[in-house]
């Protein structure tokens, strides 16, 4: 069902996967079923500190937010297109709201590598170490544009993983 690749075999359009599909990020720990899930827009993958890594960022009045900063790890899953729907509500209802964990639209599962859940469901599984953390400082915006896009001050903790596995839907 999934196939197992390397970070240099990864092939994918970053702008358009993040922008335009999503993903969804999970932190927390599958087996005690105490995690919650977010829909990301913004974010990154690359090379840092000669590793591969995904960066994404939370805000600080996510209820999310509890679960990266206590666990060590995230996943990043993306979806085919028929999952949009979900991932609007998974991104817009609070966790604190509505029961994430027992979704009906998509199904966690224990990832290979790391606590946090992933989901059968996904087109691509990333899971990540986390190896880094900032936050968002609003004098350093070089563009006065960026201020708009924070107007409760809730400026993003920004976290960098390490991808430590990754997994791709084998549609074969």
């Amino acid at each position: 069902m999934f196939v197992k690749k390397k970070p240099e075999e990864l092939l994918l359009k970053p702008h358009d996967i993040w922008l335009n599909k999503w993903f969804l990020l999970t932190a927390g720990d599958f087996q005690s079923k105490n995690y919650n899930t977010m829909t990301v827009a913004w974010g990154s993958i690359g090379t840092m500190w000669n590793k591969p890594f995904a960066m994404a960022v939370v805000r600080p009045t996510r209820y999310t937010y509890e679960f990266t900063e206590k666990f060590d790890n995230f996943t990043l899953c993306a979806f085919p297109e028929k999952y949009k729907p979900d991932l609007k509500i998974l991104g817009t209802k609070s966790g604190k709201d509505i029961d994430k964990i027992n979704y009906e639209g998509i199904k966690a599962i224990a990832s290979e590598v790391v606590s946090s859940p992933s989901y059968l469901e996904a087109d691509l599984i990333i899971e990540c170490k986390k190896i880094y953390f900032d936050d968002f400082k609003p004098e350093n915006f070089l563009d006065p544009k960026i201020e708009k896009s924070y107007p409760l001050k809730d400026y993003h903790r920004i976290y960098f993983g390490e991808i430590v596995n990754i997994l791709e839907r084998n549609n074969q």
